[in-house]
């Protein structure tokens, strides 16, 4: 299976929809979670994306670097399709295209702690700052290129 990706302007209306759908499914209903999904940072991130018979089944987004850091964010998988490596497919892609295209950046996402070994496994590590981001343990990680 190979992955989508995009810049916002690209995606088409139904793509769009199912990531917002897919993302508010994980990150509000299942998680228990209200809070804003749609934060502004989408219009400038390139989204990453699989499909399976037409729906988009795992999704994260990439936002462009700041302060030396690019963000790999909303990184979600299906409930129904998890157990089957898109998380690690998708991550792994990202990774590659991020120091690709910003060789020099340190790439730094904002996981959730249960997720701790899924990102160590991925070459993650730990900066140590561990907070609370809308009532979810979650820890500041980077990967740095060698």
């Amino acid at each position: 299976m190979n992955v989508t990706k995009s810049n916002f302007n690209e995606l088409s209306k139904e793509d769009l929809y199912q990531i917002l759908r897919l993302r508010t499914e994980v990150f509000v209903v299942e998680q228990n979670c209200p809070y804003q999904e749609c934060d502004n940072l989408d219009h400038q991130s390139l989204h990453y994306f699989f499909k399976e018979k037409g729906t988009v089944i795992a999704y994260l987004r990439i936002i462009p670097p700041t302060q030396g850091f690019v963000k790999i964010g909303r990184v979600v998988v299906a409930k129904n399709q998890r157990q089957n490596g898109y998380g690690i497919l998708i991550m792994k892609a990202a990774i590659k295209d991020c120091f690709q295209q910003y060789s020099d950046a340190t790439i730094k996402i904002s996981a959730q702690q249960y997720l701790h070994r899924f990102y160590t496994d991925l070459g993650f590590q730990s900066t140590g700052k561990e907070y609370l981001e809308d009532g979810i343990p979650h820890q500041e990680m980077i990967y740095k290129s060698v």
